[in-house]
């Protein structure tokens, strides 16, 4: 199950930054009035833009977290539910496929833009931060289950 959420990850991450590098010329595409919109953004940090030109840091970091993942995971495959499976896949598919851009495009195109009722504007952002954030969630989540289990919790 791991190689197939992790692979799904990649390919809809970078389809969906080709089709994203379209806005390069500055185009907005509204999804959800002026809430939900897409727009062309080279990230050359991390999340929230931080550690902006720090590529080699942030590349480092990631062949860190990708190795650890994936050391944990074969260690581990035969104890870990489905929960943990997906979890790590998520984290896995998204870590990699922001990668692959550092490395042939020396930034993160990002393109999903959310502006919140009040007006205030959350970070934009890309399909491989999603998985890492839904990735480690559900990484959260299923350490919460393992722990009612074992506690004999049943709530």
């Amino acid at each position: 199950m791991l190689p197939i959420v992790v692979v799904a990850v990649l390919i809809i991450d970078q389809i969906t930054k080709y089709l994203a590098i379209n806005l390069k010329d500055g185009r907005t595409i509204s999804l959800i009035g002026d809430h939900l919109s897409l727009v062309y953004l080279e990230n050359r940090g991390a999340a929230f833009g931080i550690l902006q030109n720090q590529k080699w840091f942030l590349m480092v970091s990631s062949i860190l977290i990708i190795g650890y993942l994936v050391y944990f995971y074969l260690k581990h495959k035969e104890s870990l539910n489905l929960l943990m499976r997906l979890g790590i896949g998520l984290v896995l598919g998204g870590a990699v496929g922001n990668m692959i851009d550092r490395i042939f495009r020396g930034f993160v195109v990002d393109f999903i833009s959310y502006r919140f009722p009040n007006g205030y504007g959350f970070p934009i952002f890309n399909i491989a931060d999603m998985a890492v954030v839904i990735g480690c969630s559900v990484l959260i989540l299923s350490s919460f289950q393992k722990e009612e289990k074992e506690s004999g919790r049943n709530w």
